[in-house]
């Protein structure tokens, strides 16, 4: 808390100094690392921080809204398309998407479209409608469109994806928080959580704090391994199924 002070009292005194216009965010987490271990059901994320004015909290003449982004790893992934033929559901299409973030959530403090509009919503990504998805290959867009709609909307009812309109408290506009959940089938890796400062439909601030969601115990461990021995790993678990294949064909034919 000491150090966080220090910081901030920095800060302050740069932007004087500086003469810096525009606000400074301040952006912290409550927890930078999260450990998945077996049995693991989720984790809740209390991100916070301030806001600092150069005009001070008196010389103040505009109010700001926050909007907190949270993103996991992208990750390429493949979109299915089913029919139903003759009463059975079949595979009609797919569509390829080079990056898409394996979790993505938002909370503002207000609905995104009454802070900002559609075209400053894309280009930060500020909402799940608007998160930037890579196509691979040839598909037209009215296609490339629809899968995409069909990715958010899986992984919305996955909790994956969320949206909260009322997510972001602020207090006396200087300092907001948030509270983003995530569920136990994220993804590993490092997660970026970025704050954005806004007044009047224009982003004048944005800042980014980082955590690493890890897996710890023994399935921390297996793919720790699997990524460091990748060719003995896989050997082993070759060898592993034609074992298990053998067993079962000895068992079975008793």
């Amino acid at each position: 808390m000491k150090a966080a002070a220090r910081i901030l009292l920095a800060l302050v005194a740069a932007v004087v100094l500086t003469g810096q216009r525009e606000p400074i965010l301040v952006p912290e987490v409550s927890q930078s690392r999260i450990e998945v271990r077996q049995g693991f059901t989720g984790a809740d994320l209390l991100l916070y921080g301030a806001i600092i004015d150069p005009a001070g909290t008196r010389g103040r003449t505009q109010e700001y809204d926050i909007v907190v982004v949270l993103k996991g790893p992208t990750e390429p992934i493949r979109v299915r398309e089913k029919e139903r033929v003759a009463g059975i559901w079949m595979n009609a299409g797919s569509s390829d998407f080079r990056s898409a973030p394996s979790f993505f959530a938002v909370a503002s403090s207000r609905p995104v479209s009454e802070i900002v509009d559609e075209r400053t919503a894309a280009i930060f990504e500020l909402a799940t409608d608007a998160i930037q998805l890579s196509p691979s290959g040839q598909i037209d867009p009215e296609t490339q469109a629809r899968f995409a709609r069909g990715l958010v909307e899986l992984r919305r009812r996955q909790g994956l994806y969320q949206e909260d309109p009322q997510g972001v408290r602020i207090s006396e506009n200087v300092l907001y928080q948030a509270r983003i959940t995530l569920p136990s089938n994220v993804t590993t890796g490092r997660y970026t959580a970025e704050t954005f400062a806004i007044a009047r439909g224009r982003v004048l601030a944005s800042a980014t704090a980082r955590i690493e969601v890890v897996k710890v115990g023994f399935e921390g461990q297996v793919v720790m391994a699997s990524r460091r021995w990748a060719f003995w790993y896989g050997l082993g678990a070759i060898a592993l199924s034609l074992g298990m294949g053998w067993f079962a064909g000895r068992l079975f034919a008793r």
